[in-house]
């Protein structure tokens, strides 16, 4: 994959109903957006950009260094905030495959950026995600720990055939803690924001099944660790907790 083919987009809005303004949070003295820019401009993959409905983020990110874009504030979703944000930063189409980070992974680590790519290698695959084998029954059993069911296809990679909520799959052998980052080919990543949304997807209230209801192929890199997601108090501190120490 070279450099100028791969844009990562990081969605960011203030509006989260845990967590207000967690964007803008202090975080070992950086914005917490600022902290998965870094990471993400460290991991070395391509143009890094922010999308975000949100001036004082822009402004944020800017004063750090980084790029902005605006974009509307009723998107439904990331995948649609990045969509918009893809096409305002490049109307030519040079752009092939999107990464789309969630802003609210600041302790991710640089290299799994970069893992998310390597199903693409195979034309077959329109979608690429992450994912980390569960060592605890809590996890197993978490309704907010989504899980990845795939047939294994090498030590570290699996054909992604359903997400859920629930624990599964049922029986011996392990199972997968779904991490949401996702890197998409430009096709796919048009194509999936114009279908409308799914009856599993509905259900689960997972947005992935709708590429997967719509026979999209989505493959996933199983890397070692999970990123902490900051969606409330109690995650902001563990974060500031673990960012004190780099």
């Amino acid at each position: 994959m070279t450099e100028n083919r791969t844009l990562v987009l990081i969605p960011a809005r203030m509006a989260a109903t845990r967590l207000p303004g967690k964007p803008l949070m202090d975080i070992a003295g950086l914005p917490m957006i600022v902290h998965v820019l870094r990471r993400a401009e460290a991991a070395k993959i391509g143009r890094v950009a922010v999308a975000t409905d949100t001036p004082e983020i822009a402004a944020a990110v800017q004063a750090h260094g980084g790029e902005a874009v605006m974009t509307r504030a009723d998107h439904p979703s990331g995948s649609d905030r990045i969509h918009e944000a893809l096409g305002r930063l490049d109307p030519d189409g040079r752009t092939e495959i999107v990464v789309n980070l969630q802003g609210d992974f600041p302790t991710i680590r640089v290299d799994n950026i970069a893992d998310v790519l390597a199903p693409l290698a195979d034309p077959a695959v329109d979608i690429a995600t992450l994912a980390a084998e569960i060592h605890t029954e809590e996890e197993s059993t978490n309704p907010n720990v989504v899980k990845v069911i795939g047939s294994p296809l090498s030590s570290n990679r699996l054909r992604a055939l359903y997400f859920t909520r629930a624990t599964a799959p049922y029986g011996d052998g392990p199972r997968y803690h779904h991490i949401g980052l996702y890197a998409y080919r430009r096709a796919a990543l048009e194509r999936f924001v114009g279908l409308k949304p799914s009856t599993l997807e509905q259900r689960e209230k997972l947005e992935q099944l709708r590429a997967l209801e719509a026979g999209m192929r989505i493959d996933v890199t199983v890397v070692d660790t999970v990123p902490r997601g900051v969606d409330t108090p109690a995650d902001l501190e563990t974060a500031r907790r673990i960012l004190a120490k780099t």
